[in-house]
């Protein structure tokens, strides 16, 4: 695990569009160009928030960040985290440990929300996954997406960083 670098991108691009077009962790459906996908990375990195590669004997097996959950300012202690995992890498503990050090990242920044945006109720593995750290499923947007042929939900689970909100912000 080590943060992701702008040369990274290209192995990014590989996995996210895997994603974009074999399944409904991404509601895009045309995976973006490269070029935009720097463009998000830079975005991510230019917050100074975890944008993170899991290397696996040189080969980038999967990444994950942390996004502002809403541009309003009110939002601005809520991130919503990513992840995604290399085709052929699953079950291996990557999705878990990417979340992990996520988590612990967004923690130590401040930061007393993690909002999950998952694509499809039927999406056992993230939403399992979620659950083992802590998240709880606050809410299904239904049919929130057509992908697919078909209608697809929307998952929301959320999990506290630091106090939470026991305690306002300093």
């Amino acid at each position: 695990m080590r943060p992701a670098a702008p040369e990274d991108m290209p192995a990014i691009h590989e996995i996210y569009a895997h994603h974009v077009l074999h399944g409904l962790a991404s509601f895009e459906e045309v995976p973006p160009a490269l070029e935009e996908m720097r463009r998000r990375f830079d975005d991510v990195v230019s917050r100074g928030l975890p944008y993170l590669a899991a290397d696996f004997g040189g080969v980038l097996v999967g990444y994950g960040y942390c996004a502002p959950y809403r541009s309003r300012s009110a939002y601005r202690y809520s991130l919503e985290d990513s992840v995604y995992v290399r085709h052929g890498s699953e079950g291996r503990g990557v999705g878990s440990a990417l979340l992990g050090a996520l988590i612990a990242g967004c923690e130590e920044l401040g930061h007393r929300s993690l909002i999950a945006v998952i694509g499809d109720s039927a999406n056992a593995a993230s939403i399992n996954l979620h659950a083992s750290f802590g998240f709880v499923r606050v809410g299904t947007l239904r049919s929130a997406g057509f992908k697919f042929g078909r209608w697809v939900d929307s998952v929301l689970m959320q999990r506290p960083l630091g106090p939470g909100d026991a305690t306002p912000p300093s």
